[in-house]
C-alpha cells in the first residue's frame, strides 16, 4: 500500500492530466455543468500547488505540513470558484472574506513556485509584489499607484487580468493538449524513433553522431517544451556516440545543448510559446509558426555546418553502415508517429481547427495506432502517460500563476507604462540599435534559470511595449525578446542547457558554455536583422525574403569556414577574425545597403560561391 501522501499525490496528478483533458475538450457543458473559466482554473491551480508541496516536501518525506498546505491552497481556490459569480456583481470592497483567502492562496502559490520553478522566477515575482505594495514611495517615472494589501491580494486572486487570466487559460487548455500529445509520443516510443531516423540518415556521414544529435534533437524538440528534457532524452544516446567517434567532450556537450535548446524556437510548438504569442498579439497561430520558420532553419543550418567543419578539421568519420538502422525498417516500425503529426499540421493549417483541438485529435489517433501496434498495453506505460504527465503539468501551471501575478501587478500599479517610458527614453538617447542591445542583455538576464514560457510572458509584459513604441513591428519585437530569452539557456554564467549537457559528457562547464555560444552564433545575429528587415519573418516581398535568407546563409558559411582554423599562429588568428568580421558584414548587409539591394545580393553570391569552391578544394586535397 502507498502512504496517504503518495496516494494523494497520484490523485492530484491524475486530476491535472485527465481533468485538464476533460476541460480542454469542453466535456462539462455537454453533461449540463457550465463553469466560468475562473471557476475551473482556480481549483485547477490549487491542485497544482498541492501537488508541488507533496512532490517537493520540506522533509525527506511528505508530512502533515505539506499535505495541509496543499489542502489549504485547494480550499482557498475553491472559495473563489464558489463565490466568483457573486463577486462579479458585488460592489463591496475587499472584505476579510475576500482578501484573507486571497492572501493565503498567493503566499502558498509563491512557496510552490519556489519549490518547483526555482529561485530566479520566485525572486522576480516577489520583487514585483513588493513593488505593488511600496512602489508609490518611489520617485517618478517609476512611482506606482498606491494600492493597499487587501486591494492588491484580492485583485491578483480574483481578476481575470491577473492569476485566473489569459496565461492560465492558455496553459490549461492549448498547452495541455500538446503536453498530452508529446507525453504520449514519448511513452509510446517516439524518442527512439526520432533517434533511429537521425542515425539512419546521418550516422554514416562525416561527424555523423553530432549530425544525429542535431536532427534527433530538432525532431524531438519541435514537440517538447523543455530543453533540459530534450537533452536528457536524446543526449544520453548522442553524447556518448559523439565522444566515441572522436568529438572532444565540451564539443559534444555544446552540440547537444544547442540542438536541444533550438527546439524552443522551432515550429510547431516552440516550447508552447507559439500559442501564447498568438493570443497576446491576437493573430493566427499559423502566422506565428510561419514567421518562426526561416530563423529556425537558419539556426539548425548554422549548427550543422559548423559541426561539419569541426569534423573535417579533426578528421572525424561517421559510423559504420552495418551498425546503423535502415531507414525503411525504421519507418516500418515508427510510421504511427508520422501520421499523427501530419494530421496535426493538416488540422491546424488547412482545416482551420484550433491548435488545442488539433493536438488532442492527433493524440487520440496516436493512441489508437499505438494500441493497434501492441503498445500502451502495460500499466507502467499508462502510469508514465497519466501520472508522470500530470506531474509535468505542475510547473507550467505554477508559471502561469506567476505570470498572472506579474501581469496583474503591472496593470494595477501602472508599472508597464512606466517601464515603457523609461526604455523609450533610453531609445531616444541611444538610438534603436542601442535600445536593442540593452533589450537583448535584459532579456538574457531576466531569462536566466526560467522556463521558456515564463521568459516570454514576463518579457512580453515588461519589455516588448517599449520596443513597439520605437517603431519596431509588433511581431518582430515579440520574437526579438523571445529569442534572447531562450538564449539564456546557452549564455554563461547560467547556461542551464550547456551545463546539463556538460554533466552528461563529463566536460568542463565553462568550455561547454562558450562553445555553445559560438555554435549558436546565428541566433544572436538574426533578431537584429529582422527588426530592421522583417523579410526574415516572411514579412516582405519574395525578393527581399530570398535575399535576407541568402545573406544570412552566406554569413553562416563564412563562420563555418572559420572553424577550419585551429588558431595556433598569428596568421590563423587573423584569418579567423577576418572571416567573422566578413560574416557579420555580409549578414547585416540588407540592413545597411537596403533590403532589396543588388550590392547585398552580390555579397551573398560571392561569399557562397567562394565558400563552396574552398570546400571543394579541401575535399580534393583530402582525396
Amino acid at each position: 500500500m502507498y502512504p496517504a501522501s503518495q496516494l494523494l499525490l497520484r490523485f492530484y496528478q491524475f486530476f491535472l492530466m485527465v481533468g485538464g483533458i476533460v476541460w480542454a475538450i469542453n466535456f462539462l457543458p455537454r453533461i449540463g455543468i457550465s463553469l466560468i473559466e475562473a471557476e475551473w482554473l482556480g481549483p485547477y491551480l490549487g491542485v497544482a500547488v498541492a501537488a508541488a508541496f507533496i512532490s517537493q516536501p520540506y522533509g525527506e518525506k511528505p508530512g502533515a505540513i505539506d499535505i495541509a498546505a496543499g489542502l489549504a491552497s485547494i480550499a482557498c481556490w475553491l472559495w473563489l470558484a464558489y463565490n466568483f459569480q457573486f463577486w462579479i456583481l458585488d460592489i463591496a470592497g475587499a472584505t476579510p472574506s475576500k482578501f484573507v483567502p486571497a492572501l493565503i492562496a498567493i503566499l502558498l502559490l509563491m512557496e510552490a513556485i519556489r519549490k518547483v520553478c526555482g529561485l530566479s522566477i520566485t525572486l522576480l515575482v516577489w520583487a514585483l509584489l513588493v513593488y505593488g505594495m511600496f512602489g508609490y514611495l518611489l520617485a517618478p517615472p517609476l512611482q506606482a499607484d498606491q494600492v493597499s494589501l487587501q486591494q492588491l491580494s484580492f485583485y491578483l486572486y480574483s481578476d481575470t487580468n491577473a492569476i485566473p487570466g489569459l496565461v492560465l487559460v492558455i496553459i490549461a487548455s492549448i498547452v495541455l493538449a500538446f503536453i498530452v500529445l508529446g507525453r504520449l509520443m514519448e511513452v509510446s516510443g517516439a524518442t527512439q524513433f526520432f533517434t533511429d531516423i537521425a542515425l539512419a540518415m546521418m550516422g554514416h556521414r562525416r561527424g555523423g553522431p553530432a549530425k544525429v544529435a542535431i536532427l534527433a534533437s530538432a525532431l524531438f524538440g519541435s514537440i517538447s517544451s523543455s530543453p533540459v528534457g530534450n537533452i536528457m532524452s536524446t543526449g544520453i544516446v548522442t553524447i556518448p556516440l559523439m565522444r566515441r567517434t572522436g568529438f572532444r567532450p565540451h564539443h559534444a556537450a555544446a552540440i547537444e545543448a544547442v540542438a536541444s535548446t533550438g527546439g524552443q524556437i522551432a515550429p510547431p510548438v516552440m516550447g508552447a510559446t507559439a500559442f501564447l504569442m498568438a493570443e497576446f498579439l491576437q493573430i493566427g497561430y499559423g502566422e506565428v509558426v510561419l514567421a518562426a520558420l526561416l530563423p529556425a532553419v537558419l539556426y539548425y543550418l548554422c549548427l550543422f555546418m559548423q559541426v561539419d567543419a569541426v569534423a573535417a578539421r579533426d578528421g572525424l568519420k561517421g559510423m559504420e553502415r552495418a551498425d546503423l538502422p535502415r531507414l525503411g525498417a525504421v519507418f516500418a516500425k515508427g510510421w504511427i508517429f508520422v501520421l499523427p503529426l501530419a494530421v496535426l499540421i493538416y488540422l491546424i493549417f488547412w482545416a482551420n481547427m484550433t491548435p488545442g483541438f488539433a493536438a488532442l485529435a492527433s493524440a487520440a489517433l496516436l493512441l489508437v495506432l499505438a494500441l493497434f501496434m501492441g503498445r500502451m498495453r502495460t500499466l507502467d506505460e499508462w502510469k508514465r502517460l497519466i501520472l508522470d504527465g500530470g506531474q509535468s503539468i505542475v510547473p507550467l501551471v505554477l508559471i502561469a500563476g506567476a505570470a498572472g501575478i506579474v501581469v496583474g501587478v503591472m496593470n494595477i500599479t501602472g508599472l508597464g507604462q512606466s517601464l515603457s517610458f523609461v526604455l523609450s527614453r533610453i531609445g531616444e538617447n541611444w538610438g534603436l540599435f542601442g535600445m536593442l542591445v540593452i533589450t537583448a542583455i535584459l532579456s538574457i538576464i531576466l531569462g536566466m534559470g526560467m522556463p521558456s514560457t515564463a521568459i516570454y510572458i514576463i518579457l512580453a509584459s515588461i519589455i516588448a511595449p517599449a520596443l513597439t513604441t520605437m517603431g519596431v513591428p509588433v511581431l518582430a519585437a515579440h520574437f526579438f525578446i523571445f529569442y534572447f530569452g531562450v538564449l539564456s539557456f546557452l549564455t554563461p554564467p547560467v547556461a542551464v542547457s550547456s551545463f546539463v549537457a556538460a554533466g552528461l559528457a563529463e566536460a568542463d562547464m565553462w568550455k561547454t558554455g562558450w562553445t555553445g555560444m559560438r555554435f549558436s552564433f546565428v541566433a544572436y545575429l538574426v533578431p537584429f536583422i529582422w527588426v530592421y528587415d522583417p523579410a526574415l519573418l516572411l514579412d516582405g516581398t519574395w525578393f527581399a525574403i530570398v535575399l535576407v535568407f541568402a545573406t544570412t546563409v552566406a554569413a553562416i558559411m563564412l563562420i563555418s569556414r572559420s572553424m577550419m582554423f585551429r588558431r595556433t599562429t598569428l596568421t590563423s588568428w587573423a584569418i579567423y577574425l577576418g572571416l567573422w568580421i566578413g560574416a557579420i558584414a555580409v549578414g547585416l548587409s540588407p540592413i545597411y545597403v537596403g533590403a532589396e539591394s543588388p550590392v547585398a545580393a552580390g555579397l551573398a553570391v560571392l561569399s557562397i560561391v567562394g565558400s563552396l569552391l574552398l570546400a571543394r578544394r579541401d575535399r580534393q586535397a583530402v582525396a
